[in-house]
């Protein structure tokens, strides 16, 4: 008697016990056993933008600047490019060629000595200094765009005395060349095999003079 009633226990527990693993496989829709929360998601990425949800540029300016240096430094009164700002610039380069249908900007800044006038000035003498580097690297000026100088007015570091970090240019990318809309298109898989493929190539930088 007692062994019956533990019987119809253990089948009243199991029949309140959730579904095991076995069972919601079997009763789902293929492949969900291996989501982990991301199924579908490069289909709504195509999705979003190509309905203008999300911005590649955004997402591309962020991988930019994580995976090269997007900022250089400067002497004090100075626009010319040192070895180490020549070096961060031929990696910016290298970068760059990967996506002929990218634009970029590039901003020039200044420490805060020194009136705003001629700050404004020495920002887009070191920002032009940079252009003309990449440009020497075999870079296009038609995709390097709209060279902008904010002077004294951005500060990484507030102090009115000299500062290295102030005195910078940062290359961020800006938008898309009208005669490559492939991205647009939401082919963005190309440029993926493209990059792909690159990265399994030697890197060549070509040497340029400022």
């Amino acid at each position: 008697m007692i062994k019956t009633l533990f019987l119809a226990g253990l089948v009243a527990v199991a029949g309140c016990a959730p579904e095991t693993q076995f069972m919601r496989t079997f009763n789902s829709e293929a492949g969900s056993e291996i989501d982990e929360g991301g199924f579908g998601n490069p289909t709504m990425n195509n999705i979003q933008l190509q309905t203008g949800q999300k911005s590649f540029a955004i997402d591309l300016s962020n991988r930019f600047a994580s995976e090269v240096p997007s900022t250089v430094n400067f002497a004090f009164n100075s626009a010319q490019l040192d070895g180490t700002a020549q070096a961060a610039l031929r990696r910016q380069a290298d970068w760059i060629r990967q996506f002929p249908e990218v634009r970029f900007r590039v901003y020039g800044h200044t420490d805060l000595v020194g009136n705003q006038s001629y700050n404004k000035s020495l920002g887009l003498r070191r920002a032009n200094a940079v252009v003309s580097f990449l440009s020497a690297q075999g870079i296009s000026r038609s995709r390097l765009e709209a060279l902008v100088s904010y002077g004294e007015t951005q500060p990484l570091v507030v102090t009115a005395q000299p500062e290295l970090r102030n005195r910078r240019t940062v290359t961020e990318v800006s938008g898309f060349v009208q005669s490559h809309p492939q991205v647009l298109n939401g082919k963005y898989a190309a440029i993926i095999f493209r990059d792909y493929v690159a990265s399994a190539g030697e890197t060549t930088s070509v040497t340029g003079t400022q």
